[in-house]
C-alpha cells in the first residue's frame, strides 16, 4: 500500500521530470520560468549528481541558453572561451578557427558538474521541487492521458499524477524503459577502443584543446581551469587504470603529442584522478511515446570526440520547453507533436560528427596502412580548404536548435 504522501512531497504536478543531470535540471528552470509547474526526482543523493565526471565544452547556443535561463552568472566569470581547436596529425600542427569560419561562434570549457551545481542551486532556491534520493519504481498508465510515476522517498512509497512526463534519466532509465519495446526502435554502434582519461594539478599546455592523431592512437588535451588539465589516452576496450602509472602516462602523451619541429612541450603534474571510459553511439526513435517525452542520454548517446553529449540534452530539453510554453499559452500542441522529428534531425547531425572525428583520429585494432592514408588525406583536405574546415567548425561550434 502506497503511505500518504508528506506534505513537502507533491502528489500532482504538470510536468513530471526523472533525472536531475543537466538535462532534467535545465528543464525545470526553463519551464518555472514559463509558470507551468514541474517536479524533478533524482535517485542519487545531491553529492554524487554533483560530482559526476562528464562533458565539459559547451557550444554558443548552450551557452546562450543557459545565459537566458539566468543560469550563467559563474560560467561567465570561470568559465574558457575558445575560438579554436588544434588538430595534431603527421607530426603537424593545424589550428581550426571558430568565429572566422562560423560567424563569430566560440565555444566555452565549463566542466558539467559546474553546470550541475550551478542549476542545482537555482532550484532549490528558486525553482520547482527537487527530489533527491527518489527512486522511480513505475512509470504508470503510459498509454493514458494522465501517466503517474510510482517512487520511494525517505523509505516510503509515493506516487506523483502528471499530465506529461519526461525522462532525463539515462539510457538504462525508468522513462525509456516503459516505452514499449514494439514502440521504439535504438540504432546503436560500438567502438573498440575507449579512453583513459586523467585529471591532474598542472597548468594546461596549451591555450585550447589538442586533438591528435598517431599512429601510437590518439590522444586530446583539455582542460577543466587554468590550473587543471584534462587529458585523454586512447586505449582498449577493458583497460584497468590502475596497469597505467603516472609516468607512463605521461611518456604516451607526450609521444602521441609530439612535433616535428617545435619545441612544444607537455606539462606534467600530479595526477589527481584516472577513468576509462568506453564509446558507443545510440539513438531511441521516436523520442515521443504519447505523453512520455526523452531526452538527453535517454534518446541518445555519443562518443565524446564531437563534444556533443551535454550539448545534445540541453538543445532536446530547449526545444521541449518553447513546445510545453506554447501549449500553456495557446493550447497548441503542435510544437509538442513535432518535438521528436526536431530534435531528431540534430541528433543525427551530431551523430555524424561524433562519428566523423572519433573515426578519423583513432586507430583501430589492426589498422591497415590504406586506413591510415585515407585519415590522413581527411585531415590534409581539413588544413588545406577552407570548405572542409568550416563544415568541422560549424559542427563543433554547435548547429542550430532548428
Amino acid at each position: 500500500m502506497t503511505a500518504p504522501a508528506p506534505a513537502h512531497a507533491p502528489t500532482r504536478t504538470t510536468v513530471g521530470i526523472v533525472g536531475a543531470g543537466p538535462a532534467g535540471l535545465l528543464l525545470a528552470r526553463l519551464l518555472h520560468a514559463s509558470g507551468i509547474d514541474c517536479v524533478v526526482l533524482e535517485s542519487r543523493d545531491r553529492g554524487y549528481v554533483e560530482q559526476r565526471q562528464r562533458a565539459g565544452i559547451l557550444e554558443q547556443g548552450t551557452v546562450d541558453v543557459l545565459r537566458e535561463s539566468g543560469a550563467a552568472e559563474r560560467l561567465d566569470r570561470e568559465g574558457l572561451p575558445h575560438d579554436g581547436i588544434e588538430l595534431r596529425f603527421d607530426g603537424r600542427a593545424h589550428r581550426i578557427d571558430f568565429p572566422a569560419l562560423t560567424g563569430g561562434r566560440r565555444v566555452w570549457v565549463y566542466a558539467q558538474t559546474e553546470v550541475v551545481k550551478d542549476l542545482v542551486a537555482l532550484q532549490l532556491t528558486h525553482g520547482a521541487p527537487l527530489l533527491f534520493e527518489a527512486q522511480v519504481t513505475a512509470v504508470e498508465d503510459v498509454e493514458s492521458a494522465q501517466p503517474a510515476l510510482r517512487y520511494t522517498h525517505q523509505g516510503v512509497e509515493r506516487r506523483l499524477e502528471c499530465d506529461y512526463v519526461v525522462g532525463c534519466d539515462g539510457f538504462h532509465g525508468a522513462v525509456r524503459e516503459a516505452i514499449p519495446a514494439g514502440a521504439r526502435q535504438t540504432f546503436e554502434r560500438g567502438y573498440p577502443y575507449s579512453w583513459l582519461g586523467i585529471l591532474a594539478d598542472v597548468a594546461p599546455s596549451s591555450d585550447e584543446l589538442v586533438y591528435a592523431h598517431s599512429p601510437r592512437g590518439f590522444a586530446l588535451l583539455s582542460m577543466r581551469s587554468p590550473t587543471v588539465s584534462r587529458l585523454y589516452l586512447q586505449v582498449p576496450n577493458g583497460t584497468d587504470p590502475a596497469d597505467w602509472s603516472d609516468e607512463r602516462i605521461w611518456d604516451e602523451l607526450d609521444a602521441r603529442f609530439a612535433l616535428a619541429t617545435g619545441d612544444w612541450k607537455l606539462a606534467r603534474g600530479p595526477i589527481t584522478a584516472k577513468s576509462v571510459l568506453p564509446m558507443r553511439s545510440s539513438v531511441t526513435e521516436p523520442m515521443r511515446h504519447g505523453r512520455l517525452f526523452l531526452a538527453g542520454d535517454a534518446a541518445h548517446i555519443v562518443p565524446p570526440t564531437g563534444a556533443k553529449g551535454l550539448n545534445l540534452a540541453v538543445a532536446d530539453v530547449t526545444v521541449l520547453a518553447r513546445a510545453f510554453t506554447a501549449l500553456h499559452r495557446s493550447g497548441s500542441t503542435e510544437l509538442l507533436d513535432g518535438y521528436s522529428a526536431t530534435c531528431l534531425n540534430r541528433v543525427w547531425r551530431a551523430e555524424h560528427f561524433s562519428y566523423f572525428m572519433t573515426s578519423t583520429l583513432h586507430t583501430a585494432p589492426e589498422q591497415s596502412p590504406f586506413d591510415t592514408r585515407l585519415q590522413l588525406s581527411q585531415l590534409d583536405r581539413i588544413a588545406a580548404s577552407p570548405h572542409a574546415a568550416a563544415e568541422l567548425a560549424a559542427n563543433y561550434a554547435g548547429l542550430p536548435l532548428v
